[in-house]
């Protein structure tokens, strides 16, 4: 049995670990760790405290994934309740859908009988406004929710290192069952209604009893347009090991073209629990939890360098 998290899992890696050596599943096991990091009010990259979209809104994405039957149930840009892996799991179990967005997201959550709750905590507010502050002019941020052209002080407003922030757990029960999930608030200050690749599955994660598992933090339209979680699990399918597929995987993020590439995040484990991290920054590192340890430990995550450009538009987006 292990749990394999993002460095941010910390707050949740030992209650995952517990849920497992109580006999419990890997689905539980994930549900269990994600959600302690959803709760944790200092991370402004998932859940309560998260980071807001433009106009101020906290919008969470997450998903989860069970190996076994290749079952997924997910959420993307849901308001007002704290734990969307807990919503993205009833998802799986109450629905024959696998993804929710928006007002039906948070309808259903209601439904499920979730709790909901003021997001945007004042760090997280303050930061915003003071992001906002440095290039927006006053008119414009004293009234950005009646611009008819919004989308374009999005890029004005855009931070890349904050554009990525995601828990990850892919965890590995008694039974040998995999399962994946991630959590997000998503891009700082992005477009309302921008979904990235956390809940995507396929892109920001995927789980397979009889290969692996795969889950990312990034830049998420670029693991949405590389399917790379698929990407990884299915080059273990074709015979490559963890690391080769990987490596690989991370690779077929430089045949992307477009403006806006910037870095990439994995973790991977194959079906026989060897577990693997992978980041385009130097001298990142995941977690790693196995029933034999006492406390989970660190691992250096292999650097693979990517092909990094953040083009501002031409266009003249803050004209007139």
């Amino acid at each position: 049995m292990f749990v394999v998290a993002s460095q941010n899992g910390r707050v949740g890696i030992a209650a995952a670990m517990q849920v497992l050596r109580d006999g419990g599943a890997a689905l539980d096991a994930v549900e269990a760790g994600i959600r302690l990091v959803e709760a944790n009010p200092d991370d402004h990259s998932v859940g309560y405290g998260g980071y807001p979209n433009l106009l101020g809104e906290v919008e969470l994405d997450a998903a989860i994934m069970d190996g076994r039957d290749l079952t997924g149930g997910a959420v993307g840009a849901l308001k007002g309740y704290p734990h969307p892996i807990s919503v993205a799991r009833k998802v799986l179990e109450k629905l024959p859908h696998v993804f929710l967005v928006g007002e039906g997201a948070a309808r259903f959550a209601a439904e499920m009988g979730f709790e909901s709750c003021e997001l945007l905590t004042e760090p997280a507010r303050e930061t915003w406004k003071e992001r906002l502050r440095e290039d927006l002019p006053p008119d414009v941020l004293a009234h950005l929710t009646e611009q008819p052209d919004l989308w374009r002080y999005v890029e004005i407003a855009t931070d890349p290192e904050r554009a990525r922030g995601t828990t990850n757990f892919i965890a590995q029960d008694a039974q040998g069952n995999l399962a994946v999930g991630v959590s997000t608030s998503g891009w700082a200050w992005k477009y309302p209604g921008r979904v990235g690749d956390s809940p995507i599955i396929g892109a920001g994660l995927y789980a397979d009893n009889r290969y692996g598992a795969a889950a990312c933090t990034g830049t998420g339209e670029m693991a949405i347009r590389a399917a790379t979680a698929h990407s990884v699990v299915f080059y273990m399918k074709m015979g490559l090991s963890v690391v080769e597929a990987g490596q690989r995987a991370m690779a077929d993020l430089n045949d992307l073209g477009g403006r806006y590439l910037s870095g990439m995040n994995l973790i991977a484990v194959d079906r026989a629990g060897n577990h693997v991290g992978f980041s385009s920054r130097p001298d990142a590192k995941y977690l790693y939890f196995t029933d034999a340890m006492d406390a989970p430990a660190e691992a250096p995550r292999l650097y693979i360098p990517l092909n990094e450009r953040w083009q501002r538009s031409t266009s003249g987006a803050c004209s007139g």
